[in-house]
Parts: C-alpha cells; sequence; structure tokens
C-alpha cells in the first residue's frame, strides 16, 4: 500500500542547533500513527513542516504519492495544534463557519457539516456563544470539529484529550477511530503513553532532533520484551527460583500471581512443562511484556547519556 504520508531526510535548522536531524519515515493511509517524544525533542518543529507552516531546510515531504506544496495540499489537511488557535472574541457558530469555508467549503456544505457536528457532539446551543465563555474542555471539543469538519485525508492532533473529563475524551477517541476507518490518516502527537498504547497502530519516537523508534506498537512490544512471566497459582509458595527461571521482585495487587524471568534461551513451554510436573496448580501463565512508557523512558534517558558521552570525547 502506497502511504499517505512520507517524509525523506528531513532537516531543520534554528541558528546552530539542529531540531530535526535526518528523520524519514511513512504514514499509510487511514493508520492511526503516534509521533512521540519529550520536551524539545523536535516533534512540533516536524509537525510544522508536516502542515507547511515552517519550510523545511533539507529533505522532502510527498503527500499521496506528489511532492507537498503547502499552498495547494493544506486544504488536505486538519491540525489541531497544542497551543489553540481559535478566536476568543468570536462567536463560536460564526468561527466554525469561517473557518470552514477558508478551507474550501461552501457556505451551504460548511453550514451541513457544522450542524452534523454540532448535533452530535451536543453543542447546539454554543452558536452565540464566545470562545471565551468556554471551558478548556469545551473549546477542546470546538477544536476538534473545526479541524475535521472539512474531511481532511490527513488529521493532525497534538494533546487531543488535554482538559477532557474521561466521557468526552471518550467521545472523541470514539470519533478518531471513526474517521481512520472511514479512510482519514491521523497523526496522534501526546506525552500519554497509554493512551498512544490504546490508540495507535503505529509509532515513532523522537529525541533530540533524531529518529530513535519506528514500528507497530506490537513488534515494538515483541522487540524490548525482557523474557518475564506471570504465574497465578492458589500455592505461590510452591514456586522456587531453578535453572529455568528466577523470581523476581515485583510489587503486585495480586498475592496469588508470581513474577518470574527466564533464564538465557529457555523457552516458555519448558517453564509451563516444569509447573506441571511439579504438580502446582496453575490458574494462569501469562507474559509481561513492557508498557510503551517504560520502553520511553528507557530510550530517551539512553539518547541522553550517549549525547552527554559524546560531549564529554570532545
Amino acid at each position: 500500500m502506497e502511504p499517505l504520508l512520507s517524509l525523506s531526510h528531513l532537516v531543520k535548522h534554528y541558528a546552530t542547533q539542529k531540531a530535526v536531524d535526518d528523520i524519514s519515515f511513512d504514514i499509510q493511509k487511514g493508520s492511526i500513527f503516534g509521533l512521540l517524544g519529550p520536551n524539545g525533542a523536535g516533534k512540533t518543529t516536524l509537525l510544522r513542516m508536516i502542515t507547511g507552516i515552517f519550510y523545511p531546510d533539507g529533505g522532502t515531504i510527498q503527500l499521496d504519492g506528489k511532492h507537498f506544496d503547502p499552498l495547494l495540499d493544506i486544504r488536505e489537511i486538519g491540525y489541531m495544534p497544542e497551543e489553540r488557535g481559535l478566536y476568543k472574541k468570536m462567536k463560536i457558530g460564526e468561527q466554525a463557519l469561517y473557518l470552514a469555508q477558508l478551507r474550501g467549503l461552501s457556505k451551504a456544505d460548511a453550514m451541513e457539516k457544522i450542524k452534523y457536528w454540532f448535533e452530535k457532539f451536543e453543542m447546539q446551543s454554543w452558536w452565540n456563544k464566545k470562545v471565551e465563555d468556554l471551558s478548556k474542555g469545551m473549546s477542546q471539543k470546538l477544536q476538534f470539529v473545526i479541524t475535521v469538519l472539512h474531511e481532511p485525508k490527513l488529521i493532525i492532533l497534538d494533546e487531543p484529550f488535554s482538559g477532557l473529563d474521561p466521557l468526552n475524551a471518550n467521545l472523541i477517541k470514539d470519533e478518531i477511530y471513526n474517521l481512520a476507518k472511514k479512510g482519514s490518516t491521523i497523526i496522534f502527537s501526546t506525552h500519554r503513553m497509554e493512551q498512544v498504547e490504546e490508540i495507535c497502530d503505529h509509532i515513532v519516537l523522537v529525541n533530540l532532533g533524531k529518529k530513535i523508534l519506528d514500528g507497530t506498537v506490537a513488534d515494538i512490544k515483541q522487540q524490548f520484551k525482557e523474557y518475564i512471566f506471570a504465574i497465578e497459582t492458589n500455592h505461590p509458595e510452591m514456586i522456587k527460583d531453578n535453572t529455568l527461571f528466577s523470581i523476581i521482585d515485583k510489587a503486585d495487587k495480586n498475592p496469588n500471581k508470581v513474577l518470574v524471568k527466564l533464564s538465557h534461551a529457555v523457552a516458555s513451554n519448558e517453564v509451563l512443562k516444569y509447573l506441571i510436573e511439579q504438580q502446582i496448580p496453575i490458574i494462569s501463565y501469562n507474559e509481561v511484556l513492557p508498557s510503551l512508557n517504560d520502553i520511553f523512558i528507557q530510550l530517551v534517558e539512553d539518547t541522553h547519556a550517549k549525547a552527554r558521552a559524546f560531549q564529554n570525547i570532545k
């Protein structure tokens, strides 16, 4: 399948600093793609190049198989920045209509789509309110609607759940899934790893301007697994250290669950066979994969350590 968005060797400088340093990746059509990284990693600069706000100093961007032209292609993109860009003194209905027309919709089409989304999100009574009168969560819903109103091919959401209560967060999450099912491609940028794990198909992690991880969520978790298994039994005292595995000291709310780390080159089936031979009654036996949050912290700390070591050598 041809990617919707393809970045090739992108570079962006600020004075002597490389904010983005030779980053390449593809985003497939209809995917929910996570762009991750700590503050100052280069995420925002990447997003601003993808939306045409910044021009790259090097490299290329292709949108739907063609060279990206910010002036011509901007209507194919919906961007919800972390710093919300709504006019505080303007009435909400007028603002939605104005921005929809700015993105190429006729007044009739814009009104039809605004009505659909306002009803869906129970915002009908907001039409004559001003943005400054809205709570942060209400502003967030409005910004999301304005971002997707013109049905762009590429939707970029930077911290879309910030300020939302759980009910409205689920509402937005459901719409993200629906938009992807209908063919929209979504870039989701956040610091909340549990949201990424739940929503995204594929992720890229950037730090210090470089790409340090690229893959599907499932593949990445397999790549960083530590061969830790959870054994649940009514007799945890029967499980002892042996040549196949060692018990690891990790807190768990379930007193009947024992976490073990397999020895080098030991297959999980060997451990299961051993437990059965020892007549240990097993309720469950599952591999424990690292969370994206654990992987994120490990890789970011490693990157910073390498950068410090390089500076010391110089």
